[in-house]
């Protein structure tokens, strides 16, 4: 009996999260398929979901407001000039002992 060379897959998502999706996915040169093959793999590689899914601590841009994401920004900016924050290899360790 021959292996089957491949298998579908079917999932339902939203016209517009989809549409985005493949565009960066076009962008990049990457077809769903293999996407999803590679996202697969991983699964069995790692054992579990190759990502986190988690809420972020911060809010996503889309989530905000114009002026919220400028109030941030700017808190953020006025933060680097007096010094306040990391260091970029400092927050390169940082997140690296978050993985």
């Amino acid at each position: 009996m021959m292996a089957t060379k491949s298998a579908n897959v079917t999932a339902r998502v939203q016209p517009e999260i989809k549409r985005q999706a493949e565009a960066v996915l076009e962008k990049i040169g990457l077809p769903v398929s293999v996407l999803i093959d590679t996202l697969y793999r991983q699964i069995i590689m790692t054992g579990g979901v190759p990502y986190s899914l988690t809420v972020p601590k911060l809010p996503a841009r889309d989530s905000i407001t114009s002026e919220q994401f400028d109030a941030m920004m700017e808190r953020g900016y006025d933060q680097a000039k007096s010094g306040e924050g990391l260091t970029a290899g400092e927050a390169f360790a940082k997140i690296r002992e978050d993985i």
